[in-house]
């Protein structure tokens, strides 16, 4: 029933958006790229969209206000993990009902000494050598008999394989070490003092916080603590929220801009918003002048998790780099754009920046559960320097409580100041990227 309301929830608000627009499912089809048919079944309910750039684009081009991007994004996640459980829980029963074939036993030597003879193969003694056993029997003991010491035998050279030493220090783990993905798999001593070693190190900041490298989506982790291996699995585990990380959002196609070590003709058109990430990956891009961030936190259970803070920690400063600029925006074409709630703003030249909420709106603390999750928006500047930057969301939930590294999937952030360096738009007359100046 969870999955009906939550699909349909989403589904009323996608219909309401296109029904406003007046525009008709092949108008937005085309312009969005996809089949109609396949709009008319989210209008319907009848699927949802597997990553959620699809729905920001239909609802911008249905002109929907930033509450109202705001609202598709939440009713989006409550969807499509409705269908994710709804999937999972289809797996699950059909495993369970598939039946198990029954395995064939081969009994050993042993278990064949031990194992009492048919009847049909008994020897039928004679009166006269009732209490006597036969030659035959004779010789089907002494080879049942030393079959069982060559197993016996061969077990006990196997022993020192599997056990080594008294307990002493430099003991191996043969039997393997438990990784992060909970299975068991062979591991030196060696590296698991390394292991241990760079999960102690790995973060700059040293805030105590659950341990371990639990991945909270996308490039959201907990800051590494003292802890490694199967402890740290388990503390990782309690985290009890997650956060889907968008580094290279866009607040609307005129407000960013990449900075390219590349000249004009070798660089292609701009992107699609949701194209953003393997543009910017294949070209080395960096965000120029700011960058636009988008954080989805969701509690993993009912219980309300509070988040109390979100710190800049910032890993490196240097002067700005000397690459050309290139817009997102088309030159001559418009963009609109507004301030959606739960806006932060970060300015990165200052000696110690801040998440500072933008436009009056009231900072943290918030609170998030699985079914209320919250969308923050980032917009971090920086006009002199170039920074690598990431971010730590401090959370609590009843006596628990702890610190999340979001940062670019295990990599700081990395924005960079453009002022004076040579700026692009890309023209639609001539395709092709021609020298503009930012409005």
């Amino acid at each position: 029933m969870a999955v009906v309301d939550e699909t349909a929830d989403f589904a009323a608000l996608i219909r309401e958006l296109k029904d406003r627009s007046g525009l008709s499912y092949g108008v937005l089809a085309k312009r969005l790229h996809m089949s109609t048919s396949t709009l008319h079944r989210y209008c319907n309910g009848d699927a949802v969209p597997t990553e959620y750039a699809p729905v920001e684009r239909f609802a911008r081009l249905c002109k929907a206000t930033p509450d109202e991007l705001v609202e598709a994004h939440r009713r989006w996640i409550l969807a499509d993990g409705a269908r994710q459980r709804e999937r999972k829980s289809a797996a699950t029963v059909t495993t369970t009902a598939t039946p198990t074939a029954t395995p064939t036993v081969t009994p050993t030597p042993v278990e064949a000494a031990t194992a009492p003879i048919p009847e049909a193969d008994r020897p039928v003694p004679s009166p006269a050598s009732a209490n006597e056993p036969t030659p035959r029997n004779r010789r089907r003991t002494v080879l049942f008999a030393a079959a069982a010491v060559a197993v016996v035998l061969a077990a006990t050279a196997l022993v020192p394989h599997f056990v080594s030493g008294d307990g002493g220090g430099d003991r191996k783990q043969d039997a393997g070490s438990v990784t992060s993905t909970g299975r068991s798999t062979p591991s030196s001593s060696a590296s698991a003092k390394s292991t241990s070693s760079a999960s102690a190190s790995a973060s700059p900041s040293g805030s105590a916080s659950p341990s371990g490298s639990a991945t909270a989506k996308s490039g959201a982790s907990a800051s590494p603590g003292a802890k490694s291996g199967g402890a740290a699995d388990v503390a990782a585990a309690a985290v009890p929220l997650t956060v889907t990380t968008r580094p290279y959002a866009w607040e609307s196609p005129c407000s960013q801009t990449y900075l390219v070590d590349r000249d004009a003709a070798k660089v292609p058109p701009p992107p699609t918003e949701q194209d953003a990430p393997s543009w910017v990956s294949a070209l080395g891009a960096v965000s120029a002048g700011s960058q636009y961030l988008e954080l989805t936190v969701q509690g993993t259970g009912q219980e309300t998790v509070v988040l109390q803070s979100l710190n800049v920690r910032v890993v490196g400063s240097g002067a700005p780099l000397a690459w050309n600029a290139y817009a997102m925006g088309y030159v001559g074409v418009g963009c609109g754009g507004g301030v959606p709630t739960h806006s932060f703003g970060i300015g990165l030249d200052a000696p110690r920046p801040v998440a500072t909420p933008k436009s009056g709106q009231t900072g943290l603390p918030y609170k998030v559960s699985e079914s209320e999750p919250e969308v923050l928006y980032i917009t971090a500047d920086a006009a002199s320097h170039d920074v690598r930057w990431y971010l730590e969301l401090a959370w609590s939930s009843g006596d628990r409580k702890g610190v999340l590294r979001i940062d670019d999937q295990g990599k700081p952030f990395r924005t960079s100041g453009m002022s004076g360096r040579p700026q692009y738009g890309y023209s639609l007359d001539t395709s092709e990227w021609v020298p503009h100046q930012a409005d």
